[in-house]
């Protein structure tokens, strides 16, 4: 019988830290890393997960992560990603947001065919192609655990829950592993260059910054407290919405409060010092998301792979083939053939075979290297954050149902 070994919050964040300069490390010493935009906390989160899955392999020891302040740093993240928000990009978004949305209900519906040519092929009902789809890729691993037993229920299925989640965990790799390539063949392929250059961070600070303002303790202080104002205000909006029926992630809540947030001082206290757009909040925004994915990808049970083999494997390998193509042949051009379009062609590779965060990760790195695309931070969240949960829903309702 496997040995079980819990371990506690504070030092799961510890290791995230540790986990995230392993990474930063890595990416220094194999140039391979940076020349595809790999993000450091894939790096080192996916080393240290094959580590703690040798650990169970040889020993028998399933090591397992409490996650509680992994979460308060999505919030975190996200509650940035809202203060950085301008009306005039929401505006200037607007066009690529709709695109969006239709791409990714395009996507969600040939995901689920995919699934269920799959699932035929290797015998299983009709009804688990949502497992093989978008209930574990798109939707993640909640998703994919919050139907595996109305999948169970309709099919018969044993382990519907054990096969979701190792879906959703081998998505998540695959996304980590090929935004950052695609992104980088777009960019270089069309000699692609951002609208703007010098436009101010959005998360993280370019390799080659220079002449970057100063942050001292009091910048820092000042994006941490509209931080946290932000988060407050969407903790209580998700007790609202939550009264009115309406279930959405915390984050969710707390990017739209942050967006609410920011440009209602801007207008109520334009001569008050800047907190969007900053150095200060670019740098809290990688921190909370560096340290995030570390944790997340860290934490990873690899070994729930191993019981899977051959229908897996096709199934992901035709997933991960249809992603990249969608996002080469169908998403890049209908979004403009510009350096935005292969920005956001990086974050969709992230959250259609993912998560958003790995999504964020995908463009961070992107932008860190080639020049920032503010509008793109703002689109793909609010698409990938909330419209999703929405959509696929619906879809995977209809099939399980079926």
């Amino acid at each position: 019988m496997d040995a079980q070994i819990n371990i506690p919050d504070f030092i799961s964040l510890t290791l995230g830290f540790a986990v995230y300069l392993l990474g930063a490390r890595l990416n220094e010493r194999v140039p391979v890393l940076r020349r595809f935009n790999i993000p450091e906390p894939v790096s080192g989160g996916l080393l240290a997960a094959v580590v703690v899955m040798i650990i169970y392999s040889v020993g028998g020891w399933a090591i397992t992560f409490e996650m509680a302040t992994r979460d308060y740093l999505l919030v975190l993240f996200f509650a940035g990603i809202g203060l950085n928000a301008r009306l005039a990009d929401l505006v200037a978004g607007g066009r690529p947001l709709v695109l969006l949305l239709i791409l990714t209900f395009l996507a969600i519906l040939a995901q689920n065919v995919i699934g269920a040519a799959g699932a035929l092929l290797f015998g299983y009902p009709l009804q688990v192609s949502v497992l093989f789809g978008s209930a574990a890729l798109i939707g993640g691993h909640g998703t994919a655990i919050a139907w595996a037993p109305d999948v169970a229920a309709q099919t018969g299925l044993t382990g519907a829950a054990e096969l979701g989640v190792a879906v959703a965990t081998l998505g998540l790799v695959l996304a980590a592993l090929i935004g950052g390539p695609v992104a980088r063949f777009l960019i270089n392929r069309h000699g692609l260059t951002p609208a703007r250059p010098n436009e101010e961070p959005t998360v993280g600070l370019a390799h080659d910054a220079a002449d970057v303002p100063a942050i001292d303790h009091l910048s820092l202080m000042r994006v941490m407290l509209h931080l946290n104002v932000a988060i407050i205000i969407g903790y209580f909006s998700s007790f609202a919405l939550d009264a009115a029926g309406l279930k959405l992630p915390l984050f969710v809540p707390c990017l739209i409060a942050g967006i609410v947030l920011a440009n209602l001082r801007t207008v109520l206290m334009p001569n008050a010092a800047l907190v969007a757009r900053t150095p200060a909040l670019a740098l809290i925004s990688e921190f909370s998301l560096g340290a995030f994915l570390a944790m997340s990808l860290m934490s990873l049970q690899l070994w729930t792979l191993s019981s899977l083999g051959l229908a897996i494997a096709v199934i992901m390998l035709a997933q991960t083939v249809f992603t990249v193509a969608f996002v080469l042949f169908v998403l890049f051009p209908l979004l403009g053939r510009g350096y935005r379009a292969a920005v956001l062609a990086a974050g969709f590779g992230g959250f259609a075979l993912g998560a958003t965060p790995t999504a964020i990760a995908n463009m961070t790195a992107v932008t860190k290297r080639y020049g920032p695309s503010p509008i793109a931070f703002v689109v793909l969240p609010l698409v990938s954050a909330f419209f999703v949960d929405i959509a696929n829903a619906i879809v995977i309702q209809a099939i399980v149902n079926f």
